[in-house]
């Protein structure tokens, strides 16, 4: 490389010194503004103390972001060995880490913290839109037993028809203890029927009304304008849902199914005989002991039935927690990269002018390294070496005092002549008289 290129350098870090100090003092300012709505939505108190707080904070940011990269800008691309280097990258990066701890989520929170809350409430409408519907599921299995205590009920109510009118089960007809028994084995099975069906009409109705919780908690999610208030009403309507989802989850008529088929069984009491004679006596002993064996049945299917709805896992508790702007950004920031990046180029930007300084610089050397000495020379280095050069020869100097008198560290020594000719002709003149 020649002397214009490297002379070219030269001219051109002078040209963007004015420009760097520019660029930083911008980034610093623009890295404070944002740090500022960050923060300030992370404060409580009066307006004005949180926006004294807020400006202070900012301030603080700003100055140490210019003053960190002025630093690095100035002593870096001039600091040569490898130990030096290694140890100014290290401050780099600790002070890179810093700054984005301290500035750079404040800045990602100013630039997409509405869209990360807003992201938080659609995921928490997801998620109790998954509990309603669980809760919803669960009381409904009870459900499923509604066809099979139906026909029971339906059985017996005409066997005991068919033994009232014809004696088809003890072979005399007329209303006798069978009778009366299976028409009380009929009249539980509909009672349960009846619970069963009230409880489906409770349970569309809870049901309806958390649909309608969670269509106005979208309709929040959605909706244009400010997200903080947005997120109070929002907060409000959690609160109903889960209400409606707590009374579902107690409207389950499974355990009540659970004690009423014990109650078929264990309760199962059958009345005495009352037959004219010994034989059809005899007869009613033998259909009641086979009613009872038939509700014995009954009531172990329809208790293994509620055993299982009962061991379905119950919804589980869930609660709401309001976010910030920055815990929001914090919590998802995978799903908002681009805010990230830009947060965070805005302070770590001037890095980048620092390796360009770094890489320009040591060009610079590079290219003076190879060239001769007298083009490495500055003018003001040239004639100072003329003037020890011309005291030299005036008058012979040791190496000590040559090096002496080059570093200007004494006065000229006696031994040598002015370089001033005035002086040296007043000297002559002198030494004639």
């Amino acid at each position: 490389m020649t002397l214009g290129a490297s002379q070219r350098l030269h001219e051109g870090v002078a040209a963007v010194e004015t420009m760097t100090r520019f660029a930083l003092a911008v980034l610093a300012l623009a890295s404070g503004v944002y740090t500022y709505l960050g923060v300030r939505s992370l404060l409580d108190g009066s307006p004005t103390a949180v926006f004294f707080a807020a400006i202070i904070y900012s301030a603080s940011v700003s100055v140490a972001i210019y003053a960190f990269w002025s630093y690095m800008a100035r002593f870096y691309p001039h600091v040569t060995t490898h130990t030096g280097r290694a140890a100014m990258l290290g401050v780099m990066a600790l002070g890179a880490a810093m700054i984005i701890a301290m500035s750079s989520w404040l800045n990602a929170a100013a630039l997409a913290g509405s869209a990360a809350l807003e992201q938080h409430l659609a995921e928490t409408v997801e998620d109790y839109t998954a509990d309603l519907d669980q809760a919803h599921q669960n009381a409904l299995a009870a459900q499923s037993l509604l066809p099979d205590i139906q026909r029971a009920s339906e059985r017996f109510a005409q066997l005991a028809a068919s033994e009232r009118q014809s004696g088809a089960l003890t072979g005399t007809q007329g209303s006798g203890s069978v009778v009366q028994l299976l028409s009380q084995m009929s009249a539980q099975m509909k009672e349960l029927e009846n619970g069963i069906s009230a409880s489906r009409e409770q349970v569309t109705k809870l049901f309806n009304e958390g649909q309608t919780r969670l269509e106005a908690m979208r309709t929040l999610v959605s909706a244009p304008g400010a997200v903080a208030p947005r997120a109070d009403q929002f907060s409000s309507e959690v609160v109903a849902l889960t209400g409606v989802i707590t009374s579902l989850g107690q409207t389950s008529i499974a355990p009540s199914i659970r004690r009423a088929a014990d109650d078929l069984s264990l309760g199962f009491i059958a009345p005495v005989a009352d037959g004219g004679d010994a034989d059809l006596v005899n007869r009613q002993d033998k259909v009641m002991e086979t009613v009872r064996s038939s509700v014995a049945a009954q009531s172990k299917v329809l208790s293994e039935a509620a055993d299982e709805i009962l061991s379905r896992p119950p919804v589980s508790e869930r609660r709401f927690v309001p976010l910030s702007s920055a815990e929001a950004v914090l919590r998802y920031a995978t799903d908002f990269i681009p805010a990230w990046a830009g947060a965070i180029s805005i302070d770590l930007l001037p890095g980048v002018l620092v390796f360009i300084l770094a890489a320009v610089h040591s060009a610079i050397r590079k290219q003076e390294e190879k060239m001769p000495f007298a083009e490495r020379i500055t003018a003001s280095e040239l004639l100072k070496a003329l003037e020890v050069q011309r005291a030299v020869t005036a008058n012979g100097m040791n190496p000590g005092e040559i090096a002496t008198y080059a570093e200007g560290k004494t006065e000229e020594p006696n031994n040598i002549t002015s370089l001033d000719p005035r002086a040296r002709t007043k000297d002559r003149s002198h030494e004639d008289r």
